[in-house]
């Protein structure tokens, strides 16, 4: 393997690593010493720091399944796909560096919500923003890797084909401008 591989490599094992250890050390935090009942508003009416366990997935689907589901479902499934997500990411060097940085926050993410899950069988949510119009889930850092990673899958997806159809216009006789 060349330099430029291994630094690819180092470079998304970097971004795993820094990435899980922020949800671990801000799950922790929050399980040891934040209580259920409390709420704590770091910015008044906008930002609010709290303690919520999570049973299901996003916005808690999946709570009310039984097992042998549950378990397929939000354990068995998510693992084999961050699985194929790693797998993929290390040995397809020609993908894009924000699509390879997005799968690389996309997995790291998961993986997060995935070990409470399995550890705990709850996944520990904290944070909560309220925009007035509209107001988020309680969420943790896991979902803002989660959610920065599919912006930058998205981000890159759109430069692409701006950038085709860029090239189109400027290539293509009939769409040209004469």
């Amino acid at each position: 393997m060349n330099r430029k591989g291994i630094l690819r490599i180092l470079g998304i094992v970097l971004i795993l690593v820094v990435s899980i250890g922020l949800d671990r050390v801000s799950k922790i935090y929050v399980r040891e010493h934040i209580h259920i009942s409390d709420n704590i508003f770091v910015i008044k009416n906008f930002f609010t720091i709290l303690h919520a366990e999570n049973t299901g997935a996003f916005l808690s689907l999946g709570d009310s399944l039984q097992n042998p589901w549950k378990f397929i479902l939000l354990s068995l499934l998510p693992l084999l796909a961050l699985a194929f997500g790693v797998f993929y990411v290390m040995f397809k060097p020609s993908i894009g560096k924000l699509t390879t940085i997005g799968i690389v926050l996309v997995i790291a993410g998961g993986a997060g919500n995935l070990y409470d899950r399995m550890l705990y069988g709850s996944v520990t949510d904290f944070m909560h923003m309220n925009f007035h119009i509209f107001q988020t889930g309680v969420f943790n850092v896991a979902d803002v890797s989660i959610m920065i990673g599919m912006g930058l899958i998205l981000l890159e997806s759109w430069q692409k084909d701006r950038d085709a159809k860029r090239k189109k216009l400027t290539t293509d006789p009939e769409t040209s401008p004469a």
